[in-house]
């Protein structure tokens, strides 16, 4: 069964990079968010890559950004969620707030739609005990740009059933992606391994050791990496580096996932990386 209306619940960055991909897939989108704003933001952003993907790549898949558009329904009202088959979830890394969104969307959704958590380092077991179908809840965490990323981490909580693997499988190929599936763990493969390494570039930062520049030179050159870990942190957003990390450090009590005085500063000062001009490095907005 071809999965037809998804919803995606969170219009940041992540949020509009699944929902254009799945446009440009052929999916009917419901977009929700509870900022108008954040919205008419997403609106602009995805109607602007589109139109660049077309120019420069010819191509590239329906990269036509009026059609685009036309597939996404952008709304701040979960009731437009009452019909969807598959939901994909990107709402900020703090427990309180995933825990009322999955009450809502549990009371909403069908009873055959399955609940995929993008999330960054939470327990998919853990979110999985805030509705009334663990059985259908699973973790899929894009990488972003979603758009170009063609593999995604697929995280089995301890009810994920072997349909709902199925389903998310299913999805991800009209995607036109493919899965690595990992257990659950807090941070999971990925972001247990990120977490470490951009938590410690940035102690060198801090301490003088070197600058970001030239900490990030030193893993594009020595070790073909295509972005540095500071570049990579800009990417990712500041704040959601510390989320995570403090995800990571309440679940493990290690002090190996104690976040660096100077990046919890910047995220003080308002210096999320990309998605708002400056970080470790500045950019155009």
């Amino acid at each position: 069964m071809k999965l037809k209306t998804i919803g995606v619940i969170g219009a940041g960055v992540m949020g509009r990079g699944v929902a254009q991909n799945l446009a440009q897939t052929d999916h009917q989108v419901v977009l929700v968010d509870l900022n108008d704003a954040v919205l008419a933001n997403a609106k602009q952003e995805i109607y602007q890559t589109v139109r660049l993907q077309s120019l420069f790549n010819k191509a590239a898949t329906s990269a036509n950004p009026d059609e685009t558009i036309q597939k996404i329904n952008f709304t701040t009202d979960y009731q437009q969620l009452s019909s969807v088959d598959f939901v994909v979830e990107n709402v900020v890394e703090k427990w309180e707030i995933k825990k009322a969104v999955y009450a809502q969307l549990d009371s909403i959704c069908p009873t055959h739609c399955v609940f995929a958590a993008n999330t960054s380092a939470i327990s998919i077991t853990r979110i999985g005990s805030a509705t009334q179908r663990p059985a259908q809840v699973i973790g899929m965490h894009f990488m972003n740009p979603v758009p170009m990323k063609t593999v995604v981490e697929v995280i089995k909580g301890y009810h994920t059933s072997e349909a709902t693997i199925a389903t998310a499988n299913a999805f991800l190929a009209q995607m036109g992606k493919s899965s690595v599936l990992v257990n659950d763990s807090p941070g999971f493969v990925s972001n247990r391994v990120l977490m470490l390494t951009v938590n410690e570039a940035i102690f060198l930062v801090q301490d003088q050791v070197a600058t970001a520049a030239d900490v990030d030179k030193i893993f594009k050159s020595c070790f073909g990496h295509k972005m540095g870990p500071l570049e990579t942190a800009d990417l990712i957003g500041l704040d959601t580096i510390l989320f995570s990390l403090d995800v990571l450090y309440e679940s493990f009590n290690d002090s190996k996932y104690r976040p660096c005085p100077l990046l919890k500063k910047m995220v003080d000062a308002g210096l999320y990386g990309r998605k708002n001009g400056e970080g470790f490095y500045k950019y155009p907005v």
